[in-house]
Order: structure tokens, then sequence, then C-alpha cells
């Protein structure tokens, strides 16, 4: 057998249907469309989601909430989960990273929950008022990075 004599197999090539080419096809005349109305014209036919002038789906339901793509979003880092820190150490976002407390890079604000036992340097973008209490009392220092 050479490449010139292989063929598909019979029955795996189908011609495709050429509708309004004359009577005698079977498929002449409307074009298998039906006669009159809206889908047998050109250019027929609705939009999705018509539901034939009742108040389609995506209008009866209600309509919830606004979410501003303008908004500064931060991750929440808790006073408390510092304490996985040895003392004196700078944390920084890019050691919360690496430690598991962030998921990915973005501006850090640090929150109160929890006690901090032992003093460390915190390197963040925005901090609660209670939770540069919490840190200045353990004899830490918290320094507020720019985003």
């Amino acid at each position: 057998m050479r490449f010139d004599e292989l063929k598909p197999p019979k029955g795996a090539r189908k011609k495709r249907k050429r509708v309004g080419r004359g009577i005698g096809s079977g498929h002449g005349k409307t074009a298998c469309r039906g006669s009159k109305g809206q889908n047998s014209r050109s250019g027929g036919g609705t939009k999705a989601g018509f539901e034939g002038g009742q108040m389609p789906l995506q209008r009866r339901l209600p309509k919830r909430g606004f979410r501003s793509p303008f908004k500064k979003r931060f991750a929440i880092i808790h006073v408390g989960d510092l304490n996985r820190f040895p003392k004196d150490t700078v944390v920084e976002p890019d050691l919360l990273l690496q430690s598991g407390l962030l998921k990915k890079i973005e501006p850090v604000k640090l929150l109160s929950d929890g006690e901090l036992q032992h003093p460390l340097t915190i390197r963040v973008h925005q901090v609660s008022k209670a939770a540069l209490k919490k840190v200045e009392s353990a004899s830490g220092r918290v320094e507020v990075i720019g985003s």
C-alpha cells in the first residue's frame, strides 16, 4: 500500500447539506425553514435570553451590592500570628509570604487580635491604633511602608 492509495473508509466522509439549491435537492424552495414566520426570514430569530415578551430572567432577579474597582484591598495580619517569628526579627511582607501568612503579594494591614510575646520590628502598609499599642507594649516597633 502506498500513500496515494490511502482513502478513508466508506461512510466516513459525508457531503454537507446544501439548502436552497433547487426543488430536486429535497431542500429547495423554503430551504427547510417552513413557510412564513419570524424564523423563516433572513436575519430572523430572537436574541439570546428572549422569553417571548415575558420579563426575562436576568431582569426578574434582584440586583444586589456593588464592588468599587478603586477600593484598596489589604491582606489582614493579626498581632497574635506574629509570635511564630523569633525575637527581634524584621517582619516584612516578603517574610509573611514565605511563612504562609500571605497568599500573594498585596498591601498588608496589621490588626490587634491576639498578644505579642516578644519584641519584633514589623514593616506593614497600614496598622490599627490598638495593634500599634500592643506591639509597642511588647517593646517592638511598627514601620509603615508606602504601597
